[in-house]
């Protein structure tokens, strides 16, 4: 699948065109120095998670709807805490990581415990079983956002970055 992320001013947008050519589109507001997005390219892609945002877009779900299943499948929040459907663990595992990987890109993070004890407590909190997080891997992710906010803080308005999945 490609993913094209493109840098706007309130919001940003993402567009997928999937193997099988079909395509779909979403804005996200930005909420941090990066689009959460990548961060779930960027862990997805890294630990080799097929079931997550990004997996869900391309076996053909709308990326818009994908926060809706969630919502259906019991996603466990502070206002829903239910163990969630088993067809959405593998989301819910991947988002509570991309929480942690924000995190630790935005406090400058490096500790490899830190990292595995916060997703370890969200994934307790999201009634839902750990994944592995090996170190060579954690590193990997990291050095993958890094790169990426650094083309991205480049950018302007209107300029994109393009990825394959």
């Amino acid at each position: 699948m490609r993913i094209t992320i493109i840098k706007g001013l309130k919001d940003d947008r993402i567009e997928f065109r999937r193997g099988d050519g079909s395509e779909a589109a979403a804005h996200f507001p930005k909420k941090g120095p990066i689009p959460h997005d990548f961060v779930h390219f960027a862990v997805e892609r890294g630990f080799g998670l097929r079931d997550g945002f990004l997996g869900k877009v391309a076996a053909g779900a709308d990326p818009d709807a994908v926060a809706e299943m969630a919502k259906r499948g019991g996603h466990a929040s502070a206002a829903r805490a239910d163990k969630p459907d088993p067809a959405i663990v593998e989301m819910v595992q991947v988002e509570r990581l991309v929480e942690c990987f924000e995190a630790d890109a935005w406090s400058g993070g490096d500790d490899n415990d830190t990292l595995r004890a916060l997703a370890r407590a969200g994934w307790s909190q999201s009634l839902v079983p750990p994944l592995k997080l090996d170190d060579a891997t954690i590193t990997a992710v990291r050095r993958t956002i890094a790169d990426f906010a650094a083309q991205w803080g480049n950018l302007t308005t209107g300029q994109r970055i393009e990825l394959t999945w």
